[in-house]
C-alpha cells in the first residue's frame, strides 16, 4: 500500500467480521481505525488552522485577563519562560471518529506517534452517522506538547525519557 508514493506500513488483518451488522465498529470495545489528514476549516466564515501553539494558551489567557474559563494554573504562568512557546498543542484532523475513539493514538504516516485523540469539533457529532470532511474534524493533542509539559512544567524528565524509549 502506498500514499503520496510512499510505502505504508502494513496493518494488522482484523481476527473476526463485524458480527452481521449493519453499522461498522463503534471504536467501544470494537477495533477501528480511521484514516485522516491534519486539515484545518471554516467556521462562521473563519478559517480555523489545523493546529494551536503554546503561545497561543498564553496569548488567549492574558486578553481575557487570566480569569475563568480562560485562566492558567500557577504552575503554568511560573514555567512560561522555561517553555518553548512554538510548541504545537492540539490539532485537528479529518479522522472520521466517534466517542469511543477518545484516547485512541494518532500515527503519521511513518507510523509514529503524533498525538492521542481526545474529542470531536461540535461539526463532529454527525460521524456517527455518516462522514464528512467539510467541517466535521477529530482533536488530538500533540505529543511535542506532552513531552514539552512533562519535562517543563511538571518537572517530570524521567517519565518523558521513559515515553521514548522503543
Amino acid at each position: 500500500m502506498k500514499s503520496n508514493g510512499r510505502p505504508m506500513p502494513e496493518l494488522p488483518k482484523p481476527s473476526s467480521p463485524w458480527k452481521k451488522t449493519r453499522s461498522y465498529p463503534d471504536a467501544t470495545f470494537t477495533l477501528r481505525l480511521a484514516l485522516g489528514t491534519a486539515q484545518g476549516y471554516e467556521e462562521d466564515g473563519r478559517p480555523v488552522p489545523f493546529q494551536t501553539r503554546l503561545t497561543g494558551l498564553y496569548e488567549r489567557a492574558a486578553l481575557h485577563k487570566n480569569q475563568f474559563p480562560f485562566n492558567l494554573p500557577p504552575r503554568w504562568r511560573d514555567s512560561k519562560d522555561r517553555l518553548d512557546l512554538n510548541t504545537p498543542v492540539n490539532f485537528v484532523s479529518t479522522a472520521d471518529i466517534v466517542g469511543g475513539n477518545s484516547g485512541s493514538p494518532v500515527i503519521n504516516r511513518d507510523a509514529e506517534y503524533v498525538g492521542i485523540i481526545f474529542d470531536g469539533n461540535i461539526q463532529s457529532l454527525v460521524l456517527t452517522y455518516a462522514y464528512t470532511a467539510a467541517q466535521a474534524r477529530a482533536v488530538a493533542v500533540n505529543s511535542q506538547f506532552i513531552l514539552e509539559a512533562l519535562r517543563k512544567v511538571y518537572n517530570a524528565s524521567d517519565l518523558a525519557d521513559e515515553l521514548l524509549k522503543r
